[in-house]
């Protein structure tokens, strides 16, 4: 399906939104002042909607879905982002690195962690791969803080491949990071990466488990036999 205005996508989710849902969605996305998600806005669509959506706009014209991204409303901003997901796993190697280099100046609005976590591997891991050490070693380092997990979630692409030597490194470079969002991210990619290879995680473990922030030790041993996850969270701080 083709479009001609952002108007007319914006009318079509009015008509699929749910007040209920849309209340849901903001206490579950933290929206409330000082929280993650301060002042975002929903209409209440549901994820599998959505999905359904990017199929049936997979022709929107770019600068549609560019408008989508920087919309005030959470769903049209997810919408775009899986769009942008789409067109870069179908373009060339020119459309790939202007859609690459759109997301990276668009991360003000891929702004709460589902947003990142359905785009971050797909687009900035997929471009980066076997390349991306320096460039995801910056974003880690930003104040931003969805910047900073898009540099984490991005790793995900190739711990898929089996190979684990971005994370391993951003991993203890964020050990001190203050937000329990990326802890939970780096503790999400470290099991990831045990799932592919025990012995790399618990090697990890082994060096940094004392002083992993407990969200973050939590999460990297969550597929471990038990006796292994106590003996993990005992040496924990």
């Amino acid at each position: 399906m083709t479009t001609s205005s952002y108007a007319e996508v914006h009318r079509r989710l009015v008509k699929l939104s749910d007040p209920k849902d849309a209340e849901g969605a903001r206490r579950f996305f933290k929206t409330g002042p000082g929280e993650y998600g301060e002042g975002d806005k929903f209409l209440g669509i549901r994820v599998p909607v959505i999905r359904e959506l990017v199929r049936e706009y997979a022709a929107l014209p770019l600068p549609i879905v560019v408008k989508l991204l920087k919309s005030p409303w959470h769903e049209e901003r997810a919408l775009a982002a899986l769009i942008l997901v789409r067109l870069y796993g179908e373009g060339g190697p020119d459309e790939r690195e202007a859609i690459y280099r759109l997301y990276l100046d668009s991360l003000q609005w891929i702004n709460n962690w589902d947003l990142v976590d359905c785009s971050a591997a797909q687009i900035v891991g997929r471009h980066l791969s076997g390349k991306g050490r320096f460039a995801l070693a910056r974003m880690a380092r930003s104040e931003h803080l969805w910047t900073r997990r898009v540099a984490v979630i991005a790793t995900a692409h190739d711990i898929r491949q089996g190979r684990f030597d971005d994370i391993l490194v951003l991993a203890p470079r964020l050990l001190g990071d203050k937000d329990d969002l990326i802890h939970k991210a780096v503790g999400w990619m470290l099991r990831e990466v045990g799932q592919r290879d025990l012995s790399v995680l618990e090697e990890f473990l082994d060096a940094h488990a004392g002083v992993m922030p407990r969200t973050m030790l939590r999460y990297a041993i969550e597929k471990l036999p038990p006796a292994k996850r106590k003996r993990y969270m005992k040496v924990g701080k």
